[in-house]
């Protein structure tokens, strides 16, 4: 079972493929920095072959969520040192998920700081705030002269990564956040550059991926898609316009020799995800998507019908920290509890227990 075996990506030197997917928690308080119980959290999981963290924001415009944490101030990055610490203490390896909110946010909870996006279209529904559930605003469209702004929080928040002792970073390009908004012709209604056909819709990402690899090192930097996702308005319903417009993009990603791509796609054996793939000439890592629940037969499945180099698992690493020994020995697992996904303490975070001996 080739789920079990080391894998390399980039300067990371994994000992398994099983890598935890980002997964927003809201557990760092009003201020964004990491504490004991981020700490605790990501040391209990450090069997997994890459932990990849919860999309922490570049700046304070880009935060998207209550309690999620940043790489922007001091004492954010001496939070994620300890964070760093901790995993590496255990034998683990963690990069930290950059991640720029754009239109998915709201100034209660940016600190009242206006909404940015590609183009201005809000976002239908509402946003969950410290002052309860309001609609998203209509975000104010970035201008060219705004970019490379964005591009600096991009490259220092990931330098900031790397100084707190992180072992690299992944850049949010899915899910309908900003590098997303810039892909998707729903959101990105732009008339200059960054807009219109399927090369101009992905240059601003290949433009941040670019800075950020110069930065701290491309064998460093990986990057995460959702091509057809379909959500948060980040809609791609024109299957030649998404092949078009994210081969453009892994066209221009593919020279700078990247870690890795994350793919979060329902199809990993579609024509879509195998072009990106080989086009890419790097590791892929492989998500199936928000649907159901990853299963140890459907990750042993995936790389042994080699349609990736690593599987991103998500809620079966939240109910079951030591999830690959559970998976390797096929013990039973614990159930997860969405209830307890979101919340300001421990309760669903740090409480599910190990395997009994």
């Amino acid at each position: 079972m080739s789920l079990f075996t080391p894998l390399n990506l980039g300067a990371l030197e994994l000992p398994n493929r099983m890598v935890m997917a980002p997964l927003t928690r809201m557990r760092s308080g009003v201020d964004g920095v990491p504490g004991v119980l981020n700490i605790e959290h990501y040391r209990q999981r450090a069997t997994l072959g890459l932990i990849v963290s919860e999309g922490v924001y570049p700046d304070k415009t880009g935060q998207g969520f209550p309690g999620q944490p940043g790489l922007v101030t001091a004492e954010q990055v001496d939070g994620w040192a300890k964070v760093a610490d901790a995993v590496h203490a255990a034998g683990g390896r963690i990069v930290a998920q950059v991640m720029h909110a754009g239109r998915v946010s709201h100034p209660e909870i940016n600190g009242g700081l206006q909404i940015v996006a590609p183009s201005a279209i809000a976002i239908q529904g509402e946003s969950h705030t410290y002052k309860g559930k309001l609609p998203y605003p209509v975000p104010r469209a970035l201008t060219v002269e705004d970019l490379p702004g964005i591009v600096d929080g991009f490259v220092q928040a990931s330098r900031n990564a790397v100084a707190a002792g992180l072992d690299g970073v992944e850049l949010h390009a899915a899910n309908g956040y900003l590098l997303h908004e810039f892909l998707s012709p729903a959101a990105n209604q732009r008339d200059d550059v960054y807009g219109g056909s399927a090369g101009n819709r992905a240059r601003f990402v290949i433009e941040v991926a670019t800075a950020v690899a110069a930065a701290i090192g491309a064998d460093r930097v990986g990057i995460r898609i959702s091509p057809q996702h379909n959500i948060q308005d980040a809609l791609e319903t024109d299957d030649a316009d998404v092949l078009a417009t994210y081969g453009a993009l892994v066209d221009g990603l593919a020279p700078l020799g990247l870690a890795y791509l994350s793919i979060l796609n329902r199809d990993p054996a579609g024509e879509l995800v195998r072009s990106l793939r080989t086009r890419f000439g790097g590791p892929l890592l492989v998500n199936t998507g928000f649907s159901a629940v990853t299963t140890r037969q459907e990750a042993i499945a995936l790389l042994d019908d080699g349609l990736g180099d690593g599987v991103v698992v998500g809620r079966a690493v939240i109910a079951n920290p030591d999830l690959v020994r559970r998976w390797l020995e096929n013990l039973p697992l614990n159930e997860p509890n969405p209830a307890t996904f979101y919340g300001p303490d421990g309760v669903g975070y740090t409480d599910y227990p190990a395997y009994a001996n």
